[in-house]
């Protein structure tokens, strides 16, 4: 992507959502992040001959980041947001499928008439998904106490406790409170 598109370049479509995704794994993606993420962009090189990539933050800032650094190591805490997150993906699924046949498929931000395909579930209107899953974290121990099993068997990892993996499931679902928002909508918001 760096390399094959002109400086200036603002990401779109499944080029955005993956350097989205590697930026959530960077060690600042708090501050890199800031108010919630508008766009990415190929970005003039700072050192070197080299471009590198830009936020464009939803109130018109810009924060140049490194690749190199989000391709660190994910942390334990990474990891097992992972693992959570796969954990609920059916009741997500349940969610988006529910608001399909309530007749209510509209964004909850806009109020604009969704497109399955232009659709995300979102955590907008509560706590995010991060602060649900440190809220467990803490609540078990820290995350250490969370024991997973190695992302290299079958795939993803897996609670190795099933007992955590009903008291997670448990706690998301006293926990999250679920939107619907159009992809773009949901980009522009913080995750961490």
């Amino acid at each position: 992507m760096l390399h094959g598109s002109p400086v200036g370049t603002v990401l779109s479509g499944e080029d955005h959502d993956l350097i989205r995704d590697l930026l959530d794994m960077h060690h600042e993606a708090a501050l890199k992040i800031g108010v919630g993420v508008e766009g990415i962009r190929i970005a003039p090189p700072q050192i070197g001959k080299y471009p590198g990539f830009e936020v464009i933050r939803t109130d018109g800032t810009t924060l140049d980041f490194s690749y190199k650094t989000c391709l660190t190591a994910p942390s334990l805490r990474s990891q097992a947001h992972n693992v959570m997150r796969a954990e609920v993906d059916d009741k997500t699924t349940i969610y988006f499928e529910a608001r399909i046949e309530e007749g209510t498929f509209i964004s909850d931000e806009s109020g604009v008439p969704l497109d399955p395909r232009d659709t995300a579930v979102s955590y907008f209107r509560g706590p995010s998904f991060a602060q649900i899953a440190d809220q467990f974290a803490r609540m078990e121990g820290g995350w250490a106490a969370i024991a997973l099993t190695p992302s290299t068997d079958k795939g993803l990892g897996r609670f190795v406790d099933n007992r955590q993996l009903e008291r997670w499931r448990d706690h998301w679902d006293d926990n999250a409170e679920l939107g619907l928002l159009t992809i773009a909508e949901n980009r522009r918001r913080p995750r961490a």
